[in-house]
């Protein structure tokens, strides 16, 4: 069920702004949604033929699978984006919770699968180390420390440039300056275990780091999984992305896809921001007022914009970017001894990492991670067979030749049936794959990354590129290169910032208002 489109808006500061909004990612639909509620009148594009970015899917031969994001985390934030329009979550889509929540599979012969609860969680720890369950207890209420001054006083309200760090609530958090450290460093002052702090770090993959690149605030993904739970969408993250859009239309939003913009054009002389737009369809060029842009920056700046109007390449090759991919998604006959989600590592994942971001190079002895979500999901393959993801962390920026890609292939395919004791090659009935070039070609990513700009200690928070574009008045950027950051709920939430900067810089407020509704469901 879901909402009737019709709904008062409780005040609407852009009531005339014209508003592009480039690509239809979590950030470009989350900031369409909130410019809409504002009362913009708001136009997205989008390259591809559905909404969702990276959070693409494949739909054939009865199978439906995720190319992207697979993990549903923090729900609340998730909460919160409808809450502000009068929805719930619960109007579009059904969430599952896991239990257990992950299995890992370590080449050792060593296998774990973690319980939703804590007294298994506790003697999960415990079996690996004498005394860790009672050590997790006091991890994990770090955990939510951190996760309560990040998402309060650094997440939730925007902060993306410096002088926002300067406020009482800031400068009350000094608390978590020890957090500034190393993240594998600080891990191991709780856990001796290399297990266990495998198991405390391997979310930072999500961020786009590593245990020796990440500072230590990001134990709060700890508490993201291990207390907030791990959930599915029936019907995968598509179905969050169909919300999500089916929200924006809701709102006025008119989306169009398979449009890729081609040109995003100031007007000089610029005294009111007004943009030309330019796509790769038969459409008229639009005009607009501000443009908010959903895609890479680097890629706006170098080929979107006219040449020379901002020049921040040294920048760009300056930055560490988050790993791209080797990503191979997979219809099966028959069963797949697999959970839901189930990460597979060496018992020494530091050469991996080496690989990814220091000496960049096809690992040896990857570690990665199999999603199969037909396990929880009837919607994901048809009776008798299985969806399978695959995902191995690669460097950016390395050449994925059909060969190399092959070979790849059948490593990860023979580790995978040597070390979790399945291999479902003779039983595949399609495969389609993505790596490096593909996400540069699709996406126009830097260096092909499958994420962003990775969460090192300079590039958090008010460190990463800020939401309106330097030197183009009316120019803003949404999405995983911002400000807070890579992942669904970080997106959703730079909408929201982005969105208040737009009605700053036109009312010299940057309140954003509720949307009311005024039906009842249908």
């Amino acid at each position: 069920m879901t909402p009737q489109p019709d709904a008062d808006l409780s005040g609407e500061p852009l009531a005339g702004e014209s508003i592009a909004v480039v690509g239809a990612g979590f950030g470009g639909l989350s900031a369409a949604s909130y410019l809409a509620g504002a009362g913009a009148d708001v136009t997205l594009f989008e390259r591809n033929e559905h909404p969702g970015g990276y959070a693409g899917r494949i739909e054939r031969d009865g199978f439906r699978i995720d190319t992207g994001p697979s993990w549903y985390l923090m729900p609340e934030v998730f909460d919160r984006f409808f809450e502000h329009f009068g929805r719930s979550t619960d109007d579009y889509y059904d969430l599952v919770e896991l239990d257990p929540l992950y299995e890992v599979i370590w080449k050792d012969g060593d296998r774990a699968s973690m319980p939703a609860d804590r007294e298994g969680q506790k003697a999960l720890f415990e079996s690996y180390e004498s005394g860790a369950g009672g050590v997790l207890d006091e991890y994990l209420a770090d955990a939510a420390e951190a996760y309560e001054l990040g998402m309060d006083r650094f997440v939730y309200p925007s902060r993306s440039r410096l002088r926002d760090m300067v406020d009482a609530d800031v400068l009350r958090s000094g608390r978590a300056l020890p957090k500034l450290r190393g993240m594998d460093d600080y891990v191991g002052d709780y856990f001796d275990s290399e297990k266990l702090r495998q198991i405390a770090e391997y979310k930072l993959v999500f961020l786009g780091g590593s245990p020796y690149n990440t500072p230590a605030i990001y134990t709060l993904m700890s508490h993201v999984d291990m207390n907030l739970g791990v959930y599915h969408p029936v019907g995968g993250i598509a179905s969050v992305v169909d919300a999500m859009a089916d929200l924006a239309r809701e709102l006025g939003v008119a989306i169009r896809t398979s449009e890729p913009v081609t040109a995003i054009e100031p007007s000089v002389p610029a005294a009111t921001p007004t943009f030309t737009v330019e796509t790769a369809s038969e459409e008229p060029t639009d005009r607009f007022d501000r443009v908010v842009a959903n895609a890479p920056p680097p890629h706006v700046e170098r080929d979107l914009l006219p040449a020379g109007t901002v020049d921040r390449e040294s920048y760009w090759e300056s930055r560490t970017y988050a790993p791209s991919a080797y990503l191979s998604y997979i219809g099966v006959e028959g069963d797949v001894d697999l959970d839901h989600h189930t990460l597979v590592f060496p018992t020494d994942w530091r050469p991996h990492f080496d690989d990814i971001f220091d000496e960049p190079a096809w690992p040896d002895d990857p570690a990665y991670y199999v999603h199969v979500p037909s396990k929880t999901d009837p919607e994901a393959a048809p009776d008798g067979h299985e969806a399978v993801f695959l995902l191995v962390p690669l460097a950016a920026g390395l050449d994925d030749d059909p060969e190399t890609r092959e070979r790849f292939r059948e490593l990860v395919f023979d580790d995978l049936a040597e070390h979790a004791g399945v291999d479902f090659r003779d039983r595949i009935v399609f495969e389609e794959t993505a790596c490096v070039s593909d996400f540069r070609q699709r996406f126009n990513a830097p260096r092909g990354t499958a994420l962003a700009l990775s969460h090192t200690l300079e590039q958090t928070g008010p460190l990463r590129p800020a939401h309106r574009a330097p030197g183009v008045d009316g120019l803003y950027y949404v999405g995983a290169y911002t400000n807070p950051g890579i992942g669904m709920p970080m997106c959703l939430l730079s909408g929201e910032h982005v969105s208040e900067a737009v009605v700053e810089d036109a009312t010299g407020s940057g309140v954003l208002p509720s949307v009311v509704p005024t039906s009842t469901l249908r």
